[in-house]
């Protein structure tokens, strides 16, 4: 255990996970400021008084501990990229003296300014320095200990979220091979060059879709694979499958949730356009406006429309992964108008280049 200690305390904690978060941003400096009034409070509160609350000792305390907390924060968001090339024993050490050395500072200064009026030099009080740079120890230690606790709380939390989408996936995979294949059996008798050209496709489907390890993919990328099932599926219904594609306003690099689409397509072709003798068509329409991406499916379905739990659970699947992927704005959306049925997927993307970092 020490030696593991000992290791790490020597390893820079380089990363986006850094266990010192970014305290430039609006949201660090709101809960730095609030937790040092609430610890100025109860400074304040701790003191015994004979008369009425003392509010000049709480506004001149407050004074003091944000200069303090605002000018480390200022300090050590200037130094994170530095610490994070650093060993882990440094960054820590380099936390702790700048809270505690700008605490010493201001304890001399707030002395000679208040006590001395700026008159003759500072004067040092060794036990009062001693008592605030003993506080700042503390309250840094047990900041640091928050921060780091909260970083990993983060990285779990994310972990448990790849696991999850990763199953939504798996789930989704293996009714696709399976829909695939039967396309392919029924080609082998009536037309083995069809069903050869069929595997090939799905070869490069499947090579494609395994090495996408965490579900995520370029548009044009989906495009790709949704065009190959279409393929397949091409071979078995002939004219009775009609694709229409309106996608121009799409960016070919805009992130989308693996095998998103041929869910929606698969579905459109089994409860929509199988089921009919004549057939049906399906159009696809695609675009990024604004930072938001709106994918709309609608096919031609039979005039009786039979619910199926497995169109259900694609929807639901879809639904997850886009939610987790993107949040609460992510949505999805299913309805039947006439003798059409829609659904459509609305997700935001703010940057079209912005696809999330996948390992090979």
């Amino acid at each position: 255990m020490k030696n593991g200690l000992w290791t790490l305390l020597r390893k820079p904690y380089a990363g986006e996970d850094f266990f010192l978060p970014d305290l430039c941003s609006s949201m660090a400096v709101f809960t730095l400021v609030v937790l040092a009034e609430l610890l100025v409070l109860i400074w304040v509160l701790a003191v015994p008084v004979a008369e009425a609350f003392d509010w000049l000792s709480l506004a001149m305390a407050s004074l003091f501990v944000q200069w303090i907390v605002l000018l480390s924060a200022a300090m050590l968001c200037r130094l994170r990229g530095w610490m994070q090339r650093r060993a882990l024993l440094v960054a820590l050490a380099m936390c702790f003296t700048v809270v505690v050395g700008l605490t010493l500072f201001f304890t001399v200064m707030a002395d000679w300014v208040l006590d001395a009026g700026m008159l003759g030099y500072p004067e040092l009080r060794p036990g009062q320095m001693l008592r605030h740079g003993l506080i700042a120890l503390i309250m840094t230690g047990l900041l640091l200990r928050y921060f780091y606790l909260q970083q990993q709380w983060q990285r779990q939390e994310q972990a448990e979220l790849k696991a999850r989408l990763q199953s939504l996936q798996s789930r989704i995979r293996p009714h696709f091979l399976f829909n695939s294949l039967n396309s392919i059996v029924s080609l082998i008798g009536s037309a083995p060059i069809k069903a050869e050209n069929a595997v090939l496709d799905l070869a490069d489907l499947f090579r494609a879709n395994l090495s996408e390890a965490d579900g995520v993919a370029t548009w044009e990328e989906e495009l790709r694979l949704c065009q190959g099932y279409l393929r397949i599926e091409q071979y078995r219904l002939g004219e009775r499958l009609r694709v229409v594609w309106q996608v121009e306003q799409m960016p070919p690099n805009t992130p989308i949730p693996l095998l998103t689409l041929q869910p929606l397509l698969e579905n459109a072709i089994v409860h929509g356009l199988q089921p009919s003798l004549e057939g049906g068509d399906i159009q696809v329409d695609g675009s990024w406006q604004q930072g938001r991406v709106e994918l709309l499916v609608s096919n031609s379905c039979p005039p009786l429309e039979v619910s199926h739990q497995g169109a259900r659970m694609a929807l639901d699947n879809i639904r997850a992964r886009l939610t987790g992927l993107f949040g609460p704005e992510a949505k999805v959306e299913s309805w039947r108008d006439g003798p059409r049925f829609f659904s459509k997927l609305v997700y935001p993307c703010k940057h079209p280049s912005s696809i999330l970092q996948r390992s090979h």
